[in-house]
């Protein structure tokens, strides 16, 4: 599909969102439970503008970066060791199984009681992200080429070769995939931490604060924030990605 066609279908749906949107709201008739919007938008600019915004914002952001600056080396280190260590696999698999199946609510309210409010939404995030990043890293490990593993056996090779022209290149792209699904997960899971123990300089508080006094429309704005701040964020990232190559790499060369 050609670049225009696929911006002029693109806002169509936007549009047709937002037609449908305003058509709910003024059958609901209560800006209480479904504002317009109009509304919405006019309190949107208005709060992007606000220094308690930029705050909250920028500290959304901070835990969402410290919470992927944690997941991905160990989620990397973890899945490494379990791959080429078959102990090690079978040691740690009961860990991944048992974090990726717990659900996040409860998981954030136990975490609430182990660390407070200011590290909740970071170890939440964690504990989401770590067992996506150690899974991709086994995938990328487990898709080399055996003939390219016997080779540099064969020869010899020091751990580093090895590891820069071997392994580097196998569990990139994977790591890549993992990053883009990790960061968005990421974003969910802070904001829904943050909504819950409503620490300060939050995109979460915002939005809780809003619903206590029933400002729906200032509700829906803090969502909009959100969700554009998780969007920029995932930008940046294919972007990153794109530029790199990554993506490109051939899984087991150089």
């Amino acid at each position: 599909m050609k670049t225009a066609t696929k911006a002029v279908w693109t806002s169509a749906g936007i549009l047709f969102l937002l037609i449908a949107w305003e058509i709910a709201s003024l059958i609901n008739a209560s800006a209480i439970l479904l504002p317009g919007p109009l509304p919405v938008l006019e309190k949107f600019f208005q709060l992007i503008g606000s220094e308690i915004f930029l705050r909250a914002l920028a500290g959304s952001f901070g835990r969402v970066f410290l919470a992927m600056a944690i997941s991905v080396p160990l989620g990397i280190l973890a899945g490494t060791v379990a791959a080429l260590d078959k102990r090690a696999g079978a040691f740690l698999r009961p860990l991944f199984q048992v974090i990726a199946a717990t659900p996040v609510i409860p998981l954030i309210l136990i975490l609430f009681l182990w660390f407070g409010q200011s590290r909740t939404a970071v170890f939440a995030a964690f504990l989401m992200i770590f067992p996506i990043i150690a899974a991709n890293t086994i995938s990328g490990i487990k898709s080399l080429d055996p003939g390219l593993k016997e080779l540099f056996v064969l020869y010899r090779l020091p751990a580093r070769e090895k590891f820069v022209s071997l392994y580097l290149p196998g569990i990139a792209p994977f790591v890549a995939g993992g990053l883009r699904s990790g960061l968005s997960q990421c974003w969910k899971v802070v904001v829904a931490a943050e909504v819950i123990v409503q620490p300060r300089f939050s995109l979460g508080l915002g939005m809780q604060t809003a619903r206590v006094s029933l400002e729906t429309a200032e509700l829906f704005a803090w969502t909009i924030g959100a969700v554009i701040a998780a969007a920029f964020t995932q930008l940046l990232l294919d972007i990153a990605v794109d530029a790199s190559g990554i993506g490109r790499w051939n899984k087991g060369s150089p």
